[in-house]
Parts: C-alpha cells; sequence; structure tokens
C-alpha cells in the first residue's frame, strides 16, 4: 500500500521517493511539489555584466542582512 503523497511534506516525500526510486508516481508528486513551492522564489540575471554583478551583490547583502536580523531577534 502506498502512502498518500498529499498529506505528505517535502521532505517526507522526498525520503520516500530516495527510498523507492523506481516510484513514477512519487517522483512526479515530489517534483510538482517542489516547483509550486518555489513560486515566490526571486530570479536574478547572470551576473555576466557589471550592472548584473552590481544586482547580484546587492541582493546577497539583502539576504545576509535578513539572516543577521533573524539571529539577533
Amino acid at each position: 500500500m502506498k502512502p498518500d503523497f498529499d498529506t505528505m511534506s517535502i521532505a517526507e516525500l522526498r525520503a520516500y521517493f530516495l527510498s523507492h526510486r523506481d516510484d513514477n508516481e512519487a517522483f512526479y508528486k515530489l517534483a510538482d511539489r517542489i516547483e509550486s513551492s518555489s513560486e515566490d522564489t526571486e530570479l536574478y540575471p547572470c551576473p555576466d555584466t557589471p550592472e548584473n554583478i552590481a544586482i547580484m551583490e546587492t541582493a546577497i547583502r539583502k539576504q545576509i542582512n535578513k539572516l543577521e536580523d533573524k539571529r539577533k531577534g
């Protein structure tokens, strides 16, 4: 009997799939869940120009500040 993939967390689904690599249904459920959870992810340009490098530096600084603020409070 297969588990109910819809009630599993991404971590549980990943662990199940890693131990049942031939289960295509689990693979597609995991891929769908990961894709749907990444909709709010910001995408940045490739740092191949001075302008894009500046964008990446700003994004990295912003993330570092966010993590430091989280650690402090």
